[in-house]
């Protein structure tokens, strides 16, 4: 298992309980004490509003300490994943067989700017965008400005975690907001380091569905006064957004109330990725159709970049799902805030609308 390589790339590794050897690369028995479900759950994040998120440090509590520091615990139970209300590559399985879901812990939020920087101050480590010298950044249309598939989307030298819009940016004063600009590869060194894994698909929808009820699940997500209800674009794609939902861009992570998972941001804000490579659909059969639209994962955007910018930056690899959509999802263009929806991001490509979350998996 790659994780396993990775914990070895660290050599000896400790986080509160969690003890991670380079000969046999397994937590020790406490640790496997501390994931038997019966632990009491870690102080849930008091988010779910403006006021809040926007106070909050971008740390749980204990974090570093306990190694289910800010996350949740999901019972096992069944998915019906995909939903006949999107894309194609969204239908359910053609047999209607449910797929079991077994007890996992996940991060209430996306990773956030603060977490992260507490693994790379730990770690010493060195993301794939400041080996490569950059990545793509949207940058909304000037007026009059020609409009095409992919051209809101530009490789922007020195745009990296740290500095999310190139040299001239920071992270300062967005400690709370959700870590941008990291490829597959990063998640998972940082999800090694606390001894977690990226979801695997199933799991995230299955988080995110929350045991809700279809049709609510294939809308774009309002709350009872007709508010939005996450961080998604209201408006006309890429040149308009009225900001009902009082963003433009990523914001804080919490923001928005919770499911009945009690976990935020499972919809709209950023991208998150996934261990599970992407296929066309569920069923993984050669008939089923991609319906790219330019948004995240799709070759011509990778391919797009990479010309004029650096000979040696080759965003084609393995395709990857991941899930969500993200602050730039509208009803005229992507429409991925559901639940169900998916979409295929190139693992070597670092994005200013991608980030992630982890799982704690039972042993």
């Amino acid at each position: 298992m790659k994780n396993q390589c990775l914990n070895q790339c660290y050599g000896v590794i400790a986080l509160g309980l969690f003890i991670f050897s380079a000969q046999g690369c397994q937590p020790t028995d406490t640790a496997k004490q501390q994931s038997s479900p019966d632990v009491a759950l870690a102080k849930p994040l008091a988010l779910g509003n403006l006021q809040h998120c926007q106070r909050y440090t971008g740390l749980p509590a204990n974090f570093g300490k306990n190694p289910k520091a800010g996350m949740a615990y999901i019972a096992a139970g069944e998915l019906q994943i995909g939903s006949t209300q999107g894309y194609q590559d969204e239908l359910p399985l053609k047999s209607g067989a449910a797929t079991p879901i077994a007890a996992f812990w996940i991060d209430q939020t996306e990773v956030t700017n603060a977490q992260f920087a507490q693994f790379v101050k730990a770690t010493g480590y060195i993301t794939d965008a400041e080996k490569t010298g950059g990545g793509a950044v949207f940058m909304a249309p000037k007026a009059g400005e020609a409009i095409s598939n992919n051209s809101w989307w530009h490789f922007v030298k020195g745009a990296n975690w740290k500095q999310p819009n190139g040299p001239n940016s920071s992270i300062k004063n967005k400690e709370h907001e959700p870590v941008i600009l990291v490829t597959k590869n990063d998640a998972e060194h940082y999800a090694v380091w606390l001894g977690h894994d990226l979801p695997t698909e199933a799991q995230w929808e299955y988080a995110a569905k929350a045991q809700g009820q279809a049709p609510s699940l294939d809308k774009a997500p309002h709350d009872e006064h007709g508010a939005p209800s996450a961080n998604y674009w209201q408006g006309d794609f890429p040149v308009q957004n009225s900001k009902t939902d009082h963003f433009a861009g990523v914001a804080p992570a919490g923001c928005y109330a919770a499911n009945a998972y009690g976990l935020y941001d499972m919809i709209g804000n950023v991208w998150e990725w996934t261990q599970s490579p992407y296929h066309n659909s569920h069923e993984q059969d050669v008939d089923a159709h991609n319906l790219p639209d330019g948004h995240g994962g799709n070759p011509a955007l990778a391919q797009s970049l990479q010309p004029a910018q650096s000979k040696t930056m080759l965003f084609d690899a393995t395709l990857f799902v991941i899930k969500g959509g993200s602050y730039l999802c509208a009803a005229n263009y992507c429409v991925r805030y559901r639940a169900a929806a998916r979409h295929p991001q190139e693992a070597n490509l670092p994005t200013s609308h991608v980030g992630f979350r982890t799982v704690l998996n039972l042993k």
